[in-house]
């Protein structure tokens, strides 16, 4: 059964996550523990061995021994190898679970589309829905072990109700050396064009949105089969697989505490970690093998998700759901409408759900317009001073950062395609910004300003 703590997540508090660590099922612990009592278990053996039963020039190399495996450990990329690999496995696992067909979508469709309310009506409903659920129990059946369990013959699958003794007999006279888990679709797919030739399903458009649902459904079969059929190549878990045990396996020997290596340091260097504290327990070496080892569990866990273990999908409890879910939806709810009524906010023009007195603070808060609604702007008119952005605006733009460098009158490096194949010609000034507003009061200052800037043209010289 998939393990559920969401609710336990719910709100961040101090040591949210530290409950969690004291669960059994589905946790770490259960899985590694084995591996981790092996792991104890030699380093302790080669511990002891080393310490008690090894003679003094045995030891000498021993030591030499210990220091060639932890500098040889440390050349391993584990972390990246392995961590790249984790991420491959976490995406893919996501993915098979979104390729579950799901029926809801479906059996919408086929509520509004195939009418009648006589017994007819009512079988072709039931019928296509059936069908429906039969290609994801077959499919199932092909990836899932739980349900190849619940239903290891199609002798099963016809006592659970998914498939009549006529239908097992076409499914079994239909000779191919593929999976057949798409029969129910073909199925469908006939069904549906005789409801719309007997006239249960009114015009073709009608007929066209169901079989496009259908279709999505039958691809999101396709999908988890495929899944199932091609996995991460293999050599890619082996080359993990090795990189891990190869770094323990060194770390058996090399983080063993030895004594230290005589004249190996310089005076003015500090002596090397490894033997300086003669531990029996190392507990960094323990903690390192939980971590990565653990990291690999989890991706052997997850690489295929339709097995036995804790957190695979509940397949069984699925196929449960779909079928009953989906035939109450096309039998018992079909036209089975309450009455329409005049909603409790008719004739309010903002209505106001009520909030309880665990959550009236809420109501308080203000609604969120946007980020920009909260920036001060500058209380300077000038800055406020709408002007005529037009390809005859006699200023240039100018950045800011560059305008301090250049001057007041230099012109902007900035070009625009507006302005690109315009002549070249004197900069103009943007003074004539401060008198734009002064043309309407002063027309001979404006003569003045056009007079000046018609000069500067003239002697502008050519390109």
């Amino acid at each position: 059964m998939t393990v559920s703590y969401t609710l336990k997540v719910a709100e961040a508090r101090f040591g949210g996550f530290s409950g969690l660590l004291l669960r059994w099922r589905g946790s770490i612990y259960k899985l590694l523990y084995k591996e981790f009592l092996l792991f104890v278990a030699l380093y302790a053996v080669l511990s002891i061995t080393y310490r008690l039963l090894l003679t003094q020039e045995q030891r000498h190399v021993y030591a030499q021994v210990a220091r060639y495996c932890n500098r040889s450990a440390d050349l391993i990329p584990l972390s990246f190898v392995l961590g790249f690999y984790v991420t491959l496995v976490v995406n893919r696992w996501w993915s098979q679970y979104t390729s579950i067909p799901l029926p809801d979508q479906l059996m919408c469709v086929i509520s509004a589309s195939v009418h009648g309310a006589d017994q007819r009506g009512r079988l072709l409903r039931r019928t296509l829905m059936r069908y429906a659920n039969l290609a994801s129990v077959l499919v199932l059946r092909s990836v899932s072990t739980r349900v190849l369990k619940r239903f290891p013959t199609m002798e099963h699958v016809v006592d659970a109700g998914f498939m009549s003794q006529e239908e097992r007999k076409k499914f079994e006279s239909l000779k191919s050396d593929f999976n057949k888990y798409w029969v129910p679709c073909v199925w469908f797919t006939n069904l549906a064009a005789q409801a719309r030739r007997d006239g249960h399903i009114r015009d073709d458009i009608a007929l066209c949105l169901l079989l496009e649902e259908l279709n999505k459904y039958r691809a999101k079969c396709s999908m988890l089969f495929h899944y199932d059929w091609i996995s991460i190549p293999l050599v890619y878990t082996q080359v993990v697989t090795i990189a891990v045990y190869s770094f323990f396996a060194l770390s058996l020997v090399g983080r063993q505490f030895v004594e230290p290596e005589a004249g190996a340091t310089k005076p003015q260097e500090p002596a090397p970690a490894l033997g300086d504290l003669d531990m029996y327990v190392p507990l960094t070496t323990l903690l390192q093998f939980f971590f990565y080892a653990g990291w690999l569990k989890v991706a052997e866990q997850i690489i295929n998700p339709f097995g036995e273990d804790d957190d695979d999908f509940e397949t069984n409890q699925l196929i449960d759901r779909n079928l009953q879910v989906s035939l109450l939806s096309v039998d018992d709810m079909y036209q089975n409408l309450p009455p329409a009524e005049k909603d409790l906010y008719w004739d309010e023009n903002q209505p106001q759900p009520p909030y309880t007195v665990a959550t009236a603070a809420e109501s308080l808060r203000p609604s969120f317009l946007g980020s920009t609604f909260n920036l001060r702007m500058s209380d300077d008119p000038e800055l406020s001073l709408q002007v005529e952005a037009s390809p005859a605006s006699p200023w240039p733009a100018q950045t800011p950062l560059l305008g301090r460098f250049l001057g007041a009158g230099a012109p902007s490096p900035a070009i625009s395609l507006r302005n690109f194949g315009r002549a070249r010609g004197a900069p103009r000034t943007p003074h004539l910004l401060r008198f734009r507003a002064e043309e309407r009061d002063d027309p001979e200052a404006a003569a003045r300003i056009e007079e000046e800037a018609a000069e500067s043209e003239d002697e502008a010289p050519e390109p």
